[in-house]
């Protein structure tokens, strides 16, 4: 990945995410990373939509809805999730 296409995980705070369907889950609350390696694991999602809830999502330990970060497929003014990782 080039320089100019990494983003700090401050940058992604706030961002609605959607699906390529135009879905909505939420909004990027908080992002989990392997402290290792850096690697970017789950995106925690905050005020997440009725949509979001009703699927059989993974939760973390305060109960928070995720997202597995490998589901992400663009990263522009909204996150853009690939739905058949996800579910």
């Amino acid at each position: 990945m080039a320089d100019e296409d990494k983003r700090t995980a401050r940058q992604l705070m706030g961002k609605i995410v959607v699906t390529k369907s135009g879905k909505r889950f939420g909004e990027v609350g908080n992002i989990s990373f392997e402290s290792r390696t850096g690697e970017l694991m789950q995106i925690i999602l905050k005020n997440p939509t009725a949509y979001a809830q009703s699927l059989e999502l993974e939760k973390d330990t305060q109960n928070n809805l995720t997202l597995p970060y490998s589901a992400v497929m663009a990263i522009g003014d909204f996150i853009v999730v690939s739905e058949e990782e996800i579910i």
